[in-house]
């Protein structure tokens, strides 16, 4: 953690400090969009331009951040995204990761491309976490994979179906950010700068892809995955091979990437327990909209049925407190406690936690709530009609639209 005079009071004070401390390739690995970025900003700006409305005189000294996500108990309505290579911020990252989450009671979600395996964090932790999965074309390894997070006790599997084909980030392609990555003169002059990242990838024995390694036919190595991995991501999922993940998986089934509101009714129709309105960071379909923008029609469309949750673009609990007033039942965090693990390892996610749940409570105290479950869009400020302020965001001027047209559910 920061020693004297190194005072952390927001995740753009991790994000600074993991910039500093992790390799180059690997922290803009985190830190990008696809192609001009234009979503992976907007998903922030349209959430930083929803006001709130300020209520006084009301008694808030019982107020609990306490909620419930998929029937499980958790001491905040925020769990830990799927992030792969989260290994590479910082040494057995996943597994500090999710001992971090554990601690605090939420939910971690182990990636399918993580450094660390399934194995590897269940024999680190004694709560269960979620496992991500990707549709993929080896429906032998899915099917192994499915097994592995039964015998783990994962208590939810998220299907990602955002990555038929991978989004281009320029970023990555000009770093290097391959399978296995590529070390140029660069890289390796960067690497000679971060000798405390160098030291910790030294000491542990995972540095490589511990969910696919070993578990697949002739993909032995890192130069073996990496044409395993080209031929994976499978372009003709559809909507009917989600029954054949449910023949094989009698758990939760959470389904990621949704931003339209038929999507979403599919989804729930094929049985989904909850649905994650995301565009994956910003990191695949660039000038999408923002998750937050499009989040009040699938709501409306299907929040009576299933719990809709949100990722992309939540960096602190006034985010959290967003999301939720616009009718989501829980949000994810990607980059957030990235930066919080890159800075500091364990210690840096736990004070990334620790930040979003203060900001969260006296964000309910100021707008005189005491339940999460009592967040709603009355806590936000609508302006009347006609009216714009000149320093309104682009992104704060299409939520107050929304909130005018009623899209917004009461």
């Amino acid at each position: 953690m920061p020693g004297p005079g190194r005072i952390v009071t927001s995740v753009e004070d991790l994000r600074e400090i993991a910039r500093r401390h992790v390799p180059r390739m690997f922290y803009d690995y985190v830190d990008t969009g696809s192609w001009t970025g234009a979503t992976y900003r907007r998903n922030e700006a349209d959430l930083a331009g929803i006001q709130f409305r300020q209520r006084v005189a009301v008694d808030i000294s019982q107020r609990s951040t306490e909620s419930r996500m998929l029937g499980e108990a958790v001491t905040m309505p925020v769990a830990l995204a799927p992030t792969g290579l989260c290994g590479m911020q910082h040494a057995d990252g996943e597994i500090l990761s999710a001992r971090a989450a554990e601690r605090f009671g939420v939910p971690f979600t182990l990636s399918t491309v993580s450094i660390c395996s399934i194995e590897d964090v269940a024999a680190a932790t004694s709560r269960p976490f979620w496992f991500q999965l990707y549709m993929l074309r080896d429906r032998d390894f899915m099917e192994r994979l499915i097994g592995r997070a039964r015998a783990a006790g994962c208590s939810a599997l998220v299907l990602t179906l955002d990555l038929q084909i991978q989004g281009q980030r320029h970023k990555d392609l000009k770093n290097g950010i391959t399978v296995p990555p590529r070390l140029t003169l660069p890289n390796l002059l960067d690497l000679m700068t971060k000798p405390r990242w160098c030291l910790g990838m030294l000491a542990t024995r995972r540095r490589s892809f511990g969910n696919i390694i070993g578990h697949v036919a002739n993909v032995g190595d890192l130069t073996s995955l990496s044409h395993w991995v080209a031929a994976q991501f499978d372009p003709t999922l559809c909507w009917d091979d989600i029954a054949w993940i449910k023949e094989r998986w009698p758990g939760k089934l959470v389904v990621k990437g949704i931003m339209d509101a038929e999507d979403a009714r599919r989804a729930v129709e094929r049985g989904a327990d909850a649905v994650i309105v995301s565009n994956h960071g910003g990191r695949q379909l660039d000038s999408a909209p923002s998750t937050i923008a499009v989040l009040p029609e699938i709501v409306e469309a299907v929040g009576h049925r299933t719990e809709v949750h949100l990722d992309s673009g939540i960096r602190s609990g006034q985010d959290a407190f967003r999301a939720l007033a616009l009718g989501a039942r829980a949000v994810h965090i990607g980059r957030a406690y990235q930066y919080g693990l890159g800075a500091f390892g364990e210690a840096g996610v736990t004070r990334c936690l620790e930040l979003i749940r203060k900001e969260l409570d006296h964000t309910m105290a100021f707008c005189g709530v005491t339940r999460v479950e009592d967040i709603g869009p009355a806590q936000l400020y609508r302006p009347r009609a006609g009216e714009r302020r000149e320093d309104m965001t682009v992104g704060e001027d299409q939520c107050s639209r929304d909130l005018d047209l009623g899209k917004v559910p009461a």
